[in-house]
């Protein structure tokens, strides 16, 4: 590492003793998993060009289903390393989820390690993924966490805002979409953001926030107008019993 790559990791919150998320898996394999995602369904990938191609991203995006998060990691043109409950990293899909670069976070409570492995991937020039809903639901973006807007403030990165469309049926709380179901994955116009030295206040956090999730809106809206898929309404309530669904009550309120 050279000195002005050290010299940022001293910034505060500090990120020099923050190991960076593994990438052989994440970086080697994502063409292969993304062309599976794309035999499977009918996946269309909207406004990649809207990523800058390199240098540090925050992409973030409303969360209706399971299927969000690994699409945000693999099919857009840069690999992400997104935010994701930590309740998922336990046996084999916790490896899996490890070793393709995926950040483990808190559902319940603000993650200082979270949130030091997304800056480390920024600090590097990498890309971050978040969902400010905190948890799947209809994917209007009523509510937003703070998270992404204090990464961008961080770092100075761009934030692009995602629209994930059809990865959850109306009425369904199915874990995925069944094979052939039209997906749609939309990449927003970035926004840009100045670097906030420390401190950075709770109002600058929460103005840009809002800016965030305005920017959400408009992208889903745009997207649903373009393709003609819309979103699938609240989760159901269900018992608990089908494979991969929970209660209501129980939901991840994490930032995947």
């Amino acid at each position: 590492m050279t000195t002005a790559q050290q010299s940022v990791h001293h910034q505060l919150p500090s990120t020099l003793d923050v190991r960076h998320p593994a990438r052989l898996m994440l970086h080697g394999l994502r063409p292969a998993f993304a062309a599976v995602a794309h035999r499977r369904w009918d996946l269309e990938v909207l406004g990649a060009e809207n990523v800058p191609a390199r240098g540090p991203v925050v992409t973030v995006g409303n969360h209706i289903g399971f299927l969000d998060g690994p699409l945000m990691a693999i099919v857009g043109p840069r690999p992400v390393h997104a935010l994701t409950k930590s309740e998922l990293f336990s046996g084999p899909l916790g490896a899996f989820l490890t070793g393709s670069g995926q950040i483990p976070t808190s559902r319940d409570e603000v993650d200082p390690a979270a949130i030091k492995s997304a800056l480390r991937v920024l600090r590097e020039g990498g890309v971050a993924g978040v969902f400010p809903e905190r948890t799947r639901g209809a994917g209007t973006l009523a509510e937003a966490a703070g998270g992404a807007a204090y990464l961008a403030l961080v770092t100075g990165a761009p934030v692009v805002p995602m629209a994930f469309l059809g990865t959850r049926l109306p009425g369904s709380a199915a874990t995925f979409p069944p094979a052939g179901v039209r997906i749609v994955v939309s990449h927003g116009s970035p926004l840009t953001v100045e670097q906030q030295d420390w401190p950075r206040r709770s109002h600058e956090v929460a103005a840009l926030t809002e800016r965030i999730r305005l920017a959400i809106i408009a992208t889903v809206q745009e997207a649903v107008r373009a393709s003609g898929v819309e979103l699938p309404g609240d989760l159901p309530e269900t018992d608990g019993t089908s494979p991969g669904v929970g209660p209501a009550s129980e939901r991840s309120k994490e930032e995947q």
